[in-house]
């Protein structure tokens, strides 16, 4: 089932029978999503090795008219637009900088039956962040060695009885990452291989005794403002 299909799936579940008058004429919401997912494939960038930043401020224009009938469904279209972008994002490989936000606006320049998309990134630098996922946690790398293991002067502490005071250590220069096993007693496994020190890519999974931890490198921005409404818009100008 493709994205588009899944996206006809959800909003038939998420829109009321009532509605289905609403989108005999005039734009569509699968034309939206369509239109979504196009802006996305074209200013989607590379800006670091192998990650791809996609807009995740998007502004979607309509006519007056096709404005009015998609204010009538309400939030769940923007649920289920947001959601389409996501999953999109994830299957494509594409980062974001910051919570997406969908806006619809009418616009009398626009004509019926048309959709027409803008979208940006959120204002600030985009940075990249090694982190390690660990029992639910999510710890921040910031130095370019840590020290990884059950004893407490480990910058990240287990508890597993089958890790060593100090087990491992993770070095990160801001761009690239290593994981060097420091001597332990049971040895450390990076995606199920038991090796002494390996190259990390993001979401490689280091196994310490019976605890997995994963690494990933994230986008981190800081923009210059913020929305109240980050993740969420449904306006319509007059």
């Amino acid at each position: 089932m493709g994205l588009l299909d899944s996206f006809e799936k959800g909003l038939e579940r998420a829109v009321n029978s009532a509605f289905a008058k609403t989108f005999r004429s005039g734009i569509q919401p699968v034309e939206i999503a369509s239109a979504l997912r196009r802006e996305a494939d074209t200013k989607a960038a590379i800006v670091s090795r192998d990650r791809i930043i996609a807009p995740n401020s998007y502004l979607v224009r309509l006519s007056p008219d096709d404005a009015e009938r998609m204010q009538s469904v309400g939030s769940p279209l923007i649920d289920e637009l947001l959601a389409l972008v996501t999953k999109h994002g994830k299957t494509q490989g594409y980062s974001f900088a910051g919570p997406l936000s969908i806006a619809l606006e009418a616009d009398e320049k626009v004509a019926t039956g048309t959709v027409r998309v803008n979208s940006s990134t959120i204002e600030g630098r985009v940075t990249w962040q090694a982190v390690v996922d660990v029992d639910g946690r999510r710890h921040s790398i910031s130095r370019s060695r840590t020290v990884i293991g059950r004893g407490s002067d480990a910058d990240i502490t287990i508890s597993d009885a089958g890790s060593s005071r100090r087990h491992a250590e993770i070095l990160w220069d801001g761009e690239r990452a290593m994981m060097r096993d420091l001597g332990s007693t049971n040895g450390t496994k990076v995606n199920g291989d038991k090796v002494r020190e390996a190259r990390l890519d993001s979401d490689t999974t280091i196994t310490i005794g019976r605890t997995d931890l994963v690494f990933r490198v994230v986008p981190v921005a800081s923009p210059q403002r913020r929305d109240d409404d980050a993740t969420r818009a449904f306006g319509v100008t007059p």
